[in-house]
């Protein structure tokens, strides 16, 4: 039975062209009841121009495109089905060559969705009402089973009770997750005829006797373990640890940070080029950390005073650091790039950038205006899994740590080398340049002076400062 156009009467001719497109969707592999879908999919962007098909141009696909990505309703696989439907109507059966160019494997790509764990915008993507999503409770009803995450109901409430403290207390995502993380690590080790009971103190400290003794784990980590669990069980169970508690602790070594030297960081940083040089530069340059340079928004910086400010950092605090002169013209000439791509997302209906719901709700236009834009955006759109708008968001922070260790390797450095490596050659390097202790915390945003004092060691290390007696002789 032929399928019938669902937009137009049915002719002969009408007939025979859809016969024939059909016939191009089965060399290629479409088959029912899918095919029909790719009939429909054509007949809305047909319709869409209300112009003859022979008469279009690279315009209409665009503006069409462009609609079509803006429709909430409709999920990523129908998206790209469409588009897919789309290119073998004007490619195969209409032959226009504007169209067989148009980058159609790049505009489906762009429609991945950011993944509901991203750094920046992970605690958006819950609930309204600021409860967990109802994926993460368990699936069992009864009181002592265990759902499919393996932790019984009551344990599952904890950790919902959990995420809720820890946003009350307003500390950031990434805390949460590691928190999180923690306090399900020792539920799972809890023996599963007690996972229904309240948890006590000496299962928590059994716990990091555990990570000491059987894991092996870093003294960091079982302190985490232990801020993770210290925090569930004032701030959930009402049970405040005891701080003298008797348990084995990882023994602590003394690790110096890994800091280049001025000739390895050019060696470094030639090794980069576009972007990736400039990000990396820029977090020499300024000591910033990871985030906070893929975070950047446009009104961040301030060319006329020469400073960047760093907004909402670790510990909610925004600092002032220097605007490197060395990459003013760079990061010029890479803004007015952004611009322009700005301006082009906007043309297709697009250029609307995230805000956090309390910015978007004061703030209704801002997520289109050149200030808000993130300096560093991604290469293309992506879907926010939460609401399906489509966006461009900043870049993944993992492209430029790879890019960096690439560089590393490339420019001959034996050296563990990672992007926070940067961040400690800034602060040393002022050290070594005579500006006080004091100066330098402030412009890494540390709370305590004893933090920074670790790059004191480096410069204060023997090897720095004894000569050996083998260049006496």
């Amino acid at each position: 039975m032929h399928r019938s156009s669902p937009t137009r009467p049915s002719s002969p001719n009408h007939d025979r062209f859809w016969s024939r497109y059909l016939e191009h969707l089965k060399n290629q592999g479409v088959k029912p009841p899918f095919d029909r879908w790719y009939v429909i999919r054509c007949e809305e962007y047909i319709k869409h121009s209300n112009r003859r098909l022979r008469e279009h141009t690279l315009a209409d696909l665009e503006a069409y495109l462009a609609v079509l990505g803006r429709k909430s309703g409709l999920k990523v696989w129908q998206i790209r089905q469409a588009a897919d439907a789309i290119r073998i109507l004007l490619c195969d059966m209409m032959g226009h060559a504007w169209a067989c160019g148009f980058d159609w494997e790049g505009w489906k790509s762009g429609l991945k969705a950011l993944p509901p764990s991203h750094r920046t915008v992970a605690r958006d993507y819950q609930s309204s009402s600021g409860h967990p999503s109802t994926s993460s409770r368990p699936t069992k009803s009864e009181s002592g089973d265990r759902g499919s995450s393996g932790l019984s109901r009551r344990q599952s409430n904890y950790i919902e009770k959990l995420k809720n403290e820890i946003r009350r207390h307003d500390y950031s995502i990434s805390t949460e997750q590691t928190y999180v993380h923690w306090v399900k690590r020792f539920f799972h080790l809890v023996p599963q005829d007690q996972a229904d009971r309240q948890p006590d103190a000496r299962q928590a400290f059994d716990f990091l006797n555990h990570l000491a003794l059987e894991r092996n784990v870093s003294v960091s980590t079982q302190r985490v373990a232990l801020n993770a669990l210290a925090f569930f069980f004032k701030q959930v169970l009402d049970i405040p640890l005891e701080d003298d508690a008797s348990f084995v602790r990882a023994k602590r070594p003394r690790r110096l940070p890994v800091v280049l030297s001025r000739d390895e960081v050019n060696r470094l940083l030639a090794q980069l080029t576009g972007r990736d040089a400039l990000m990396a530069g820029l977090m020499y340059g300024t000591g910033m950390r990871l985030m906070e340079c893929v975070r950047l928004r446009v009104q961040d910086l301030d060319f006329d005073y020469h400073q960047i400010v760093v907004r909402n950092a670790k510990g909610k605090k925004d600092r002032v650091v220097p605007l490197p002169k060395r990459y003013r013209a760079d990061l010029e000439a890479h803004l007015a790039q952004a611009r322009r791509l700005h301006e082009k997302d906007l043309a297709a209906g697009f250029g609307s950038v995230y805000l956090p719901d309390a910015l978007r709700r004061k703030y209704p236009n801002a997520e289109y205006e050149w200030r808000w834009q993130f300096v560093f955006a991604s290469t293309r759109i992506g879907v926010d899994p939460r609401s399906g708008a489509r966006r461009r968001h900043h870049l993944h922070e993992t492209g430029l740590q790879k890019a960096i260790k690439r560089a590393a390797e490339g420019a001959g450095l034996t050296k563990r080398v990672s992007s926070h490596t940067l961040r400690h050659s800034f602060a040393t390097h002022l050290l070594e340049a005579g500006y006080d202790i004091r100066t330098v915390q402030e412009l890494l945003g540390h709370a305590d002076v004893s933090t920074t004092m670790i790059y004191t060691h480096v410069l204060n290390s023997p090897g720095l400062s004894i000569h050996s007696p083998a260049d006496l002789l």
